[in-house]
């Protein structure tokens, strides 16, 4: 199939005429701060999405994970233990509490942190674990739950990829203390910029809406040192749209992940993704490895990729958070090095057409044999 000059993007949010209704109601409300809209999303996000839960609205999913943890307690020289195959955002977090991340190793087949490396780096200062449902694919909660009983940790859930996904058939959101969404527009579902934490429990949940206003439940009766992490309901409304699309949104994703599995079945040096036995995966990013590749030729692979045939494509993550300037933490993460020079994501949202996918399958057997030539 020839370039014809327009480029496939990697992502691409989804906002059409209801949610520019949805802010246009609010905006004639003159009352755009937060409200009676976030009030109503975070009812209806536990509803489609956690059910049982209490769902807490708030501006990031940074902020998100750092009131989530604030609320949890951990605080200055506790260690908290999370992948550094990630966004830097989820250690970020754990370090403006104080804390200290602790890097684990990730599982090579679904680049979600490993539990076996992460009981080999607990402390008599580890106060909690920080799985990431990375790419949008539960990690393994059993054993996570098995570690966090045997030495008395906290799970706290990074679900910030992986709205609808679930594990053994409990929705992610579900497991730990608390677990925190991010709202950004290139997740597979958006409120403009936001995040939403949700806890099963009711006094966890106080927490933070009250960390999130300033300290305070009631006006001018600040009980803590709080933040200005509110969303508004401008935000909200957006989020309301966006709920009633989200199950219909990531079946699609899951048709699409189908047709690209089956069109890069059994090309040489590719690997597709691998979705564990008891996950579901929502495919927030559809990522193939390059086996064997370096990072020059993985990142040439995206190049062709892009200027050949019109296709995008993202690297997520190219430099482990542990080796990010913020950080530069020595750790022992063969894993997650590897990942980090062979891994790219190639387009899987919703508004894929089939002829998309196919010019997608088509391009990269074309890279993969140039490569291989």
């Amino acid at each position: 199939m020839a370039f014809d000059g327009t480029t496939i993007p990697v992502a691409k949010p989804l906002i059409g005429a209801e949610e520019r209704n949805a802010v246009d109601r609010v905006m004639s409300t003159g009352r755009v701060a937060q409200g009676p809209e976030v009030a109503a999303f975070e009812t209806e996000f536990s509803d489609v999405l956690v059910p049982g839960a209490h769902s807490v609205a708030v501006n990031s999913g940074t902020s998100a994970l750092h009131l989530g943890l604030l609320a949890a307690g951990i605080g200055l020289g506790d260690e908290v233990i999370v992948p550094a195959f990630t966004f830097a955002a989820t250690a970020n977090s754990v370090a403006l509490t104080g804390a200290i991340p602790v890097f684990a190793d990730i599982d090579p087949s679904t680049f979600n942190l490993d539990p076996a490396s992460a009981a080999a780096a607990v402390t008599e200062r580890t106060r909690a674990i920080m799985p990431v449902h990375l790419y949008g694919q539960a990690a393994d909660m059993d054993a996570f739950d098995d570690l966090a009983k045997k030495h008395g940790l906290a799970i706290l859930e990074d679900a910030a990829q992986a709205h609808a996904s679930s594990w053994n058939g409990k929705p992610v959101g579900s497991f730990g203390t608390f677990a925190a969404f991010s709202l950004y527009p290139t997740k597979n579902m958006t409120s403009g910029e936001g995040g939403m934490v949700t806890t099963n429990d009711h006094e966890f949940a106080r927490r933070v809406r009250v960390l999130r206003n300033q300290g305070m439940e009631k006006q001018y009766r600040n009980e803590v040192v709080g933040l200005n992490n509110r969303m508004t309901d401008i935000h909200a409304a957006i989020g309301r749209v966006q709920l009633t699309k989200i199950l219909d949104w990531t079946a699609r994703r899951q048709a699409n992940a189908a047709v690209l599995h089956e069109g890069l079945a059994g090309l040489s040096g590719v690997v597709t993704p691998s979705v564990a036995d008891r996950a579901t995966h929502v495919y927030h990013q559809y990522t193939i490895r390059l086996s064997g590749s370096t990072a020059r030729e993985r990142d040439a692979f995206v190049t062709a990729l892009k200027d050949e045939h019109g296709v995008g494509a993202g690297v997520y993550y190219p430099i482990p958070v542990n080796r990010l300037d913020s950080f530069l933490v020595e750790a022992d993460l063969p894993q997650t090095e590897s990942a980090a020079q062979e891994v790219l994501s190639l387009p899987v949202h919703p508004a894929l057409e089939e002829e998309d996918l196919q010019r997608i399958v088509t391009a990269v057997a074309s890279v993969a044999r140039a490569g291989a030539s």
